[in-house]
């Protein structure tokens, strides 16, 4: 057991998906996996753990925000012996070329700060996603026929911003979309030399201004799911 993960010893797989929510760890793990156990709740952050076609998984909700996942993220792969580490979350999409429902994959990040910036002090560290677990998820989302993207996306620290120039000047840059939480992911595990990737759905779009129905949005975070997991075991 760790601060904020109750899991016993060997309960936590060395694959583990991350959304920040955590009934969507729930529902995943539900929809997913076979034999699912709780093996964690503590403060509410919900975890589980069953097997996916033989492979043994954990689904361990995340938070919001970097701050957040790295708390789970650094206990994961220190404690419990995480190698694979793949976020599955929603995302804003900044390109007129993201359509709603479509999938983003996060080959590299950008941010204004992350909780490692302590770190680095005045170096722009550049975050990437495992090149192996990249392509893997580009090939399982053609197979699934989800239109997919690959590229950079901006983490962000807000959810509630106010920066429409900066926003302008990532959409003129090529940025795809905009989550929370990939900078903090990739960065750690390039820290302690494991994989990680995030595969996101988009959920609303930064320039159309439109969003995903809640009634239309389980279909779609299932695509994400299956590429996810496709990913960590092709």
């Amino acid at each position: 057991m760790t601060i904020h993960i109750g899991a016993k010893a060997g309960e936590i797989a060395e694959t583990v998906l991350m959304p920040g929510d955590p009934y969507r760890a729930r529902w995943a793990a539900q929809t997913f996996l076979d034999d699912a156990k709780l093996v964690n709740e503590t403060r509410g952050m919900l975890g589980f753990t069953g097997t996916w076609r033989g492979h043994k998984v954990t689904i361990q909700g995340s938070g919001m925000g970097m701050p957040s996942l790295s708390i789970y993220a650094n206990e994961l792969i220190r404690d419990y012996g995480a190698q694979t580490l793949i976020r599955i979350g929603s995302c804003g999409a900044m390109q007129p070329s993201v359509a709603l429902r479509d999938i983003i994959l996060a080959m590299t990040t950008s941010t204004v700060s992350t909780p490692s910036l302590g770190i680095f002090r005045e170096l722009n560290y550049a975050p990437h996603a495992d090149f192996d677990l990249l392509r893997k998820a580009a090939e399982a989302a053609a197979r699934i026929g989800v239109k997919t993207h690959v590229g950079g996306i901006y983490s962000s620290d807000t959810f509630y911003d106010e920066r429409p120039d900066l926003n302008d000047q990532l959409t003129r840059h090529g940025v795809l979309g905009v989550e929370m939480e990939a900078a903090e992911l990739y960065t750690l595990a390039a820290r302690y030399g494991r994989r990680a990737l995030a595969v996101l759905t988009v959920s609303d779009h930064l320039v159309t201004k439109e969003e995903l129905p809640a009634e239309d949005r389980e279909q779609s975070f299932g695509d994400m799911v299956e590429v996810a997991l496709s990913a960590a075991f092709g």
